[in-house]
Protein backbone atom coordinates (compact mmCIF):
# COMPACT_ATOMS: atom_id res chain seq x y z
CA UNK A 1 0.00 0.00 0.00
CA UNK A 2 1.35 3.62 -0.64
CA UNK A 3 1.80 5.69 1.98
CA UNK A 4 -1.11 8.31 0.34
CA UNK A 5 -3.16 5.59 0.47
CA UNK A 6 -2.69 4.61 3.99
CA UNK A 7 -2.78 8.24 5.28
CA UNK A 8 -6.09 8.81 3.48
CA UNK A 9 -7.66 5.59 5.08
CA UNK A 10 -6.31 6.85 8.46
CA UNK A 11 -8.27 9.50 7.97
CA UNK A 12 -11.24 8.16 6.81
CA UNK A 13 -11.51 6.10 9.73
CA UNK A 14 -10.96 9.27 11.87
CA UNK A 15 -13.67 10.95 10.65
CA UNK A 16 -15.83 7.72 11.16
CA UNK A 17 -14.17 6.31 14.71
CA UNK A 18 -13.74 10.40 16.24
CA UNK A 19 -9.86 8.70 17.67
CA UNK A 20 -7.34 6.15 16.12
CA UNK A 21 -4.28 4.38 18.52
CA UNK A 22 -0.89 4.69 16.90
CA UNK A 23 -0.20 0.75 18.22
CA UNK A 24 -3.59 -0.47 16.90
CA UNK A 25 -3.04 1.39 13.45
CA UNK A 26 0.89 0.05 12.93
CA UNK A 27 -0.09 -3.84 13.81
CA UNK A 28 -2.91 -3.47 10.89
CA UNK A 29 -0.85 -1.61 8.15
CA UNK A 30 2.01 -4.13 9.29
CA UNK A 31 4.53 -0.76 9.83
CA UNK A 32 6.26 1.18 12.67
CA UNK A 33 4.74 3.36 15.16
CA UNK A 34 7.10 6.15 14.01
CA UNK A 35 5.44 5.73 10.27
CA UNK A 36 1.65 6.22 11.61
CA UNK A 37 3.18 8.76 14.17
CA UNK A 38 4.29 10.77 10.55
CA UNK A 39 1.36 10.28 8.82
CA UNK A 40 -0.81 11.77 12.09
CA UNK A 41 1.70 14.70 11.96
CA UNK A 42 0.74 15.30 8.40
CA UNK A 43 -3.03 14.97 9.06
CA UNK A 44 -2.87 17.08 11.77
CA UNK A 45 -0.91 20.05 9.68
CA UNK A 46 -3.84 19.42 7.41
CA UNK A 47 -5.84 20.55 10.50
CA UNK A 48 -7.83 17.23 9.66
CA UNK A 49 -6.54 15.59 13.12
CA UNK A 50 -4.89 16.26 17.02
CA UNK A 51 -2.49 14.23 17.98
CA UNK A 52 -2.76 12.94 21.56
CA UNK A 53 -1.18 10.76 23.85
CA UNK A 54 -0.77 7.54 21.91
CA UNK A 55 -2.64 8.34 19.08
CA UNK A 56 -4.72 10.93 17.29
CA UNK A 57 -8.56 12.48 17.04
CA UNK A 58 -10.36 13.89 14.56
CA UNK A 59 -10.52 18.08 13.84
CA UNK A 60 -8.33 20.28 15.06
CA UNK A 61 -9.15 20.31 19.16
CA UNK A 62 -7.78 23.73 19.37
CA UNK A 63 -10.16 25.26 16.83
CA UNK A 64 -13.66 23.58 17.80
CA UNK A 65 -15.42 22.58 20.94
CA UNK A 66 -14.97 18.40 20.94
CA UNK A 67 -18.04 16.47 22.43
CA UNK A 68 -18.05 15.28 25.95
CA UNK A 69 -17.56 11.78 25.19
CA UNK A 70 -14.44 12.37 22.48
CA UNK A 71 -13.50 14.88 25.11
CA UNK A 72 -13.40 12.23 27.74
CA UNK A 73 -11.49 9.11 25.87
CA UNK A 74 -8.87 11.51 24.85
CA UNK A 75 -5.38 11.83 26.79
CA UNK A 76 -6.55 9.56 29.91
CA UNK A 77 -3.47 8.90 31.61
CA UNK A 78 -1.93 12.73 31.79
CA UNK A 79 -5.88 13.50 33.19
CA UNK A 80 -5.53 11.24 35.96
CA UNK A 81 -2.29 12.58 36.78
CA UNK A 82 -2.97 16.33 36.40
CA UNK A 83 -5.95 15.37 38.61
CA UNK A 84 -3.62 14.04 41.60
CA UNK A 85 -1.01 16.95 41.36
CA UNK A 86 -4.26 18.99 41.93
CA UNK A 87 -5.60 17.25 44.71
CA UNK A 88 -2.33 18.00 46.55
CA UNK A 89 -3.23 21.82 46.42
CA UNK A 90 -6.73 21.36 47.64
CA UNK A 91 -7.34 21.85 51.43
CA UNK A 92 -10.39 20.24 53.20
CA UNK A 93 -12.83 23.38 53.90
CA UNK A 94 -11.81 24.73 50.51
CA UNK A 95 -14.53 27.12 48.44
CA UNK A 96 -13.25 26.53 44.78
CA UNK A 97 -14.48 27.11 40.95
CA UNK A 98 -13.75 23.92 38.50
CA UNK A 99 -14.45 24.91 34.70
CA UNK A 100 -16.78 22.78 32.63
CA UNK A 101 -13.13 20.84 30.76
CA UNK A 102 -12.69 17.31 30.87
CA UNK A 103 -9.69 17.57 33.12
CA UNK A 104 -11.72 19.47 35.53
CA UNK A 105 -13.97 16.39 35.93
CA UNK A 106 -11.01 14.26 36.11
CA UNK A 107 -9.39 16.66 38.86
CA UNK A 108 -13.44 16.55 41.15
CA UNK A 109 -12.74 12.42 40.47
CA UNK A 110 -9.54 12.25 42.64
CA UNK A 111 -11.03 15.21 44.83
CA UNK A 112 -13.41 12.92 46.48
CA UNK A 113 -11.51 12.50 49.70
CA UNK A 114 -11.47 15.43 50.81
CA UNK A 115 -13.67 16.86 53.68
CA UNK A 116 -16.43 20.19 53.75
CA UNK A 117 -15.11 21.22 50.42
CA UNK A 118 -17.81 24.20 48.01
CA UNK A 119 -17.75 23.45 44.69
CA UNK A 120 -19.17 26.10 42.05
CA UNK A 121 -18.85 24.48 38.35
CA UNK A 122 -20.59 25.03 34.84
CA UNK A 123 -20.33 21.76 33.73
CA UNK A 124 -23.34 18.90 34.44
CA UNK A 125 -20.65 16.34 34.54
CA UNK A 126 -19.29 17.31 37.67
CA UNK A 127 -22.39 18.09 39.22
CA UNK A 128 -23.24 14.63 38.46
CA UNK A 129 -19.88 13.02 39.32
CA UNK A 130 -19.96 15.10 43.20
CA UNK A 131 -23.62 14.81 43.40
CA UNK A 132 -23.29 11.56 45.88
CA UNK A 133 -20.53 12.96 48.44
CA UNK A 134 -21.00 13.62 51.87
CA UNK A 135 -20.87 16.98 53.21
CA UNK A 136 -19.71 18.52 50.35
CA UNK A 137 -21.99 21.57 48.78
CA UNK A 138 -22.54 21.46 45.05
CA UNK A 139 -23.36 24.53 43.62
CA UNK A 140 -24.18 24.82 39.54
CA UNK A 141 -24.07 28.41 37.94
CA UNK A 142 -27.01 28.17 35.50
CA UNK A 143 -27.10 29.30 31.92
CA UNK A 144 -27.68 28.53 28.62
CA UNK A 145 -26.62 24.49 28.37
CA UNK A 146 -23.89 24.04 25.61
CA UNK A 147 -24.96 20.22 24.47
CA UNK A 148 -22.06 19.22 23.10
CA UNK A 149 -19.94 19.92 26.28
CA UNK A 150 -22.42 19.87 28.85
CA UNK A 151 -21.57 23.00 29.92
CA UNK A 152 -23.58 25.92 31.02
CA UNK A 153 -22.73 29.24 29.90
CA UNK A 154 -23.73 32.75 29.12
CA UNK A 155 -24.86 35.75 31.25
CA UNK A 156 -26.50 33.91 34.12
CA UNK A 157 -23.73 32.08 34.38
CA UNK A 158 -20.82 34.39 34.69
CA UNK A 159 -23.44 36.55 37.42
CA UNK A 160 -23.48 33.78 39.78
CA UNK A 161 -19.73 33.33 39.29
CA UNK A 162 -18.97 36.85 39.95
CA UNK A 163 -21.17 36.55 43.06
CA UNK A 164 -18.60 34.32 44.83
CA UNK A 165 -14.97 35.01 46.14
CA UNK A 166 -13.34 31.38 46.62
CA UNK A 167 -10.07 30.15 47.43
CA UNK A 168 -9.02 28.45 44.27
CA UNK A 169 -10.26 28.06 41.14
CA UNK A 170 -8.97 25.29 38.81
CA UNK A 171 -8.88 26.21 34.95
CA UNK A 172 -8.27 24.01 31.36
CA UNK A 173 -7.22 25.55 28.09
CA UNK A 174 -7.47 24.58 24.57
CA UNK A 175 -3.71 26.02 23.88
CA UNK A 176 -0.33 27.83 25.66
CA UNK A 177 1.50 29.93 23.70
CA UNK A 178 4.28 32.50 24.80
CA UNK A 179 2.60 34.62 21.96
CA UNK A 180 -0.99 34.70 23.03
CA UNK A 181 -0.85 33.28 27.01
CA UNK A 182 -3.54 31.22 27.96
CA UNK A 183 -6.43 30.56 24.39
CA UNK A 184 -9.75 28.76 24.36
CA UNK A 185 -11.91 28.07 21.36
CA UNK A 186 -14.86 29.96 22.35
CA UNK A 187 -15.76 33.11 23.65
CA UNK A 188 -18.39 31.67 25.92
CA UNK A 189 -15.82 29.64 27.60
CA UNK A 190 -13.39 31.88 27.71
CA UNK A 191 -15.71 34.46 29.77
CA UNK A 192 -16.63 32.23 32.15
CA UNK A 193 -13.05 31.24 33.00
CA UNK A 194 -12.09 34.78 32.92
CA UNK A 195 -14.76 35.37 35.64
CA UNK A 196 -13.77 31.98 37.52
CA UNK A 197 -9.98 34.03 37.96
CA UNK A 198 -11.77 37.29 38.57
CA UNK A 199 -13.44 35.39 41.77
CA UNK A 200 -10.48 33.27 43.13
CA UNK A 201 -7.58 34.02 45.34
CA UNK A 202 -5.58 31.90 43.64
CA UNK A 203 -6.05 30.15 40.26
CA UNK A 204 -4.34 26.73 38.71
CA UNK A 205 -4.18 26.27 34.96
CA UNK A 206 -4.58 22.64 34.79
CA UNK A 207 -3.46 21.41 30.84
CA UNK A 208 -1.94 18.66 29.45
CA UNK A 209 1.04 19.04 27.45
CA UNK A 210 -0.25 18.35 24.36
CA UNK A 211 -1.60 22.04 24.65
CA UNK A 212 1.90 23.82 24.87
CA UNK A 213 2.86 25.93 22.00
CA UNK A 214 -0.53 25.50 20.82
CA UNK A 215 -3.16 28.67 20.71
CA UNK A 216 -6.46 28.37 19.78
CA UNK A 217 -9.73 31.53 19.03
CA UNK A 218 -9.90 33.11 21.90
CA UNK A 219 -7.49 34.52 24.76
CA UNK A 220 -8.78 33.66 28.76
CA UNK A 221 -5.62 35.38 30.04
CA UNK A 222 -1.95 36.12 30.54
CA UNK A 223 0.21 33.27 32.30
CA UNK A 224 1.27 36.04 34.66
CA UNK A 225 -2.59 35.66 35.71
CA UNK A 226 -2.57 32.49 36.98
CA UNK A 227 -0.55 30.87 40.58
CA UNK A 228 0.60 27.90 39.17
CA UNK A 229 0.73 25.37 35.73
CA UNK A 230 0.41 21.58 36.74
CA UNK A 231 0.72 19.28 34.13
CA UNK A 232 1.01 15.38 33.44
CA UNK A 233 5.07 15.53 33.08
CA UNK A 234 7.69 17.94 32.53
CA UNK A 235 7.94 21.02 30.12
CA UNK A 236 10.25 21.09 27.49
CA UNK A 237 13.68 23.24 28.30
CA UNK A 238 12.23 26.43 26.67
CA UNK A 239 8.50 26.40 28.75
CA UNK A 240 10.94 25.91 32.26
CA UNK A 241 13.04 28.95 31.30
CA UNK A 242 9.84 30.61 30.55
CA UNK A 243 8.22 29.52 34.03
CA UNK A 244 11.05 30.98 35.62
CA UNK A 245 11.78 33.48 34.33
CA UNK A 246 7.57 34.33 35.80
CA UNK A 247 9.12 32.97 38.76
CA UNK A 248 5.33 31.14 37.92
CA UNK A 249 5.58 27.91 39.79
CA UNK A 250 5.18 24.49 36.61
CA UNK A 251 4.04 21.52 38.94
CA UNK A 252 4.53 17.81 37.37
CA UNK A 253 5.52 14.17 38.79
CA UNK A 254 8.81 13.80 39.89
CA UNK A 255 11.15 12.46 37.21
CA UNK A 256 12.31 8.90 37.60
Amino acid sequence: MLAIERKNEIKAKLKTEQRVVVSELAAHYGVTEETIRRDLDKLEREGFATKTYGGAIWGNSTKTDLSYTIRNKTNIDAKHTIGQLVSGLIEDGDHIMLDDSSTSLYIARHLKEKHKITVITNSIEIVQELSDVDGWTIMSTGGRLKPESLALVGSQAEEMIRKYHVDKAIISCKGLSTEFGITDSSEFHSLLKQAMIASAGRTYLAVDSSKLDKSSFVKIADLSDVAAVVTECRPSDKWMQVFADMDLPCIFPPEG
